[in-house]
């Protein structure tokens, strides 16, 4: 029998991280196997607000806006504005790819049948930026057009007889223009105009995080991970601490998801990969074990306060899986030998039947067949790979300043 999602009426928030979860099960073949889900996705909005693993590239936090702006200048009606405003986002993608455009247009492969536009992808960090001011989702801004429209051109008295105009605009009213005829010579690159513009929204909208530091203080870096950093030094008391608190996170529990694969591999049969995840957990112990101390001494109550104060609904047993884990890694016995640790495999197989029931690869045979060699195992990097190319693009449109 075939998976189905049934919607139901949650908030545009909830909606895009369903959508989130799709899109990457259908494109990137990354998978949340283990329920960490909700805090990996905690340090990656303390960090990144406004990110999101859909984004490619900065300037759609550009393009949107300026498409439905032009919507709105032409008074399109709310019934008409899904239709006419995916026919532009559809467009879009045939003017990037003339202008030469590849690196990051969405759409680029299933162009006039693409199912997820950007603007669902965007939506929740246009607002997150400052630069949506319409404070609800794309269908209810569709549905609220019409209304706009009419409070638009009819004047109100309030309370004390001024006359004012009844609405608030929908979009930034100090947003940069974009360049005559768009979308036609459209590009991905930054103007440096543009890239103050997104510059100065991070650092006013979300003032206290890494990102808008890093946008404002830092030059373009190519690391793996943000801990990786080469002006990590310059980065606030507060922002390492969360670092701390991320990698630490990140390395515990990368040893957990290649377990996970491991029991798999051997339920497969696959002698290839269980000798590849064999390998890679001893070289997980041998990175744990240059960092024990760290991980020793690593204070979880302030772990799950940093978490909470950005997710408060982290569900009971991801906090016991997620403490079980880590308190296995706490005492560092032998953990190369982890790859045979009964309590070690009873943890996961536990965990994924928990999550999955009868759908647990573990457990089930059939769904087993589905696997492919990787289940979520990669370590996690908080959404740095995303957050890196939107800085990149910016910090690049800031340099044409001074070139």
């Amino acid at each position: 029998m075939s998976s189905s999602f049934a919607w139901v009426d949650f908030s545009e928030e909830d909606r895009q991280k369903m959508m989130e979860v799709l899109y990457l099960f259908r494109e990137r073949e990354i998978r949340e196997e283990l329920g960490v889900g909700t805090v990996r996705d905690a340090f990656s909005d303390i960090l990144f607000p406004g990110t999101s693993t859909l984004h490619t590239r900065a300037k759609y936090m550009l393009f949107l806006p300026w498409i439905y702006l032009d919507l709105e200048r032409r008074r399109t009606s709310s019934s008409k504005m899904a239709e006419y405003s995916r026919w532009e986002e559809i467009n879009l993608i045939k003017y990037l790819l003339d202008a030469g455009e590849e690196e990051g247009v969405i759409g680029k492969v299933a162009q006039r049948n693409l199912k997820i536009l950007p603007s669902f992808m965007y939506w929740s960090g246009l607002g997150i930026w400052g630069i949506r001011r319409f404070n609800g989702s794309l269908h209810q801004y569709f549905r609220y057009l019409d209304s706009f429209y009419f409070y638009s051109k009819n004047k109100v008295l309030s309370d004390d007889k001024e006359i004012i105009s009844g609405v608030s605009p929908n979009w930034d009213p100090n947003i940069v223009k974009p360049l005559k005829g768009f979308p036609k010579g459209v590009s991905l690159e930054l103007s440096y105009q543009e890239s103050e513009y997104l510059r100065d929204r991070i650092r006013s909208s979300c003032s206290d995080s890494l990102l808008a530091f890093l946008v404002d203080k830092t030059k373009s870096t190519d690391v793996g991970f943000i801990w990786q950093h080469p002006q990590s030094g310059m980065f606030s008391d507060e922002h390492k601490k969360i670092i701390w608190h991320a990698r630490n996170f990140s390395g515990t529990i990368h040893g957990a998801a290649l377990l996970y694969n491991l029991m798999l591999s051997e339920l497969i049969k696959n002698q290839e990969w269980i000798e590849k995840y064999r390998t890679k957990i001893e070289r997980w112990a041998n990175d744990i074990e240059k960092r024990f101390n760290d991980i020793r001494n690593w204070d979880l109550s302030e772990f799950w306060k940093i978490v909470c104060s950005e997710n408060s609904h982290i569900p009971f047993r991801t906090i016991r899986f997620i403490e079980q884990w880590i308190q296995f890694v706490k005492k560092g016995q032998n953990l190369k030998h982890t790859k045979d640790n009964e309590y070690a495999r009873k943890l996961i197989y536990n965990r994924e039947v928990e999550i999955k029931g009868n759908r647990s690869r573990l457990k089930n045979p059939k769904v087993l067949k589905q696997y492919g060699g990787a289940a979520g195992a990669d370590a996690l990097g908080f959404r740095w790979s995303v957050a890196k190319r939107i800085l990149d693009d910016i910090l690049k449109g800031l340099r044409k300043q001074r070139d």
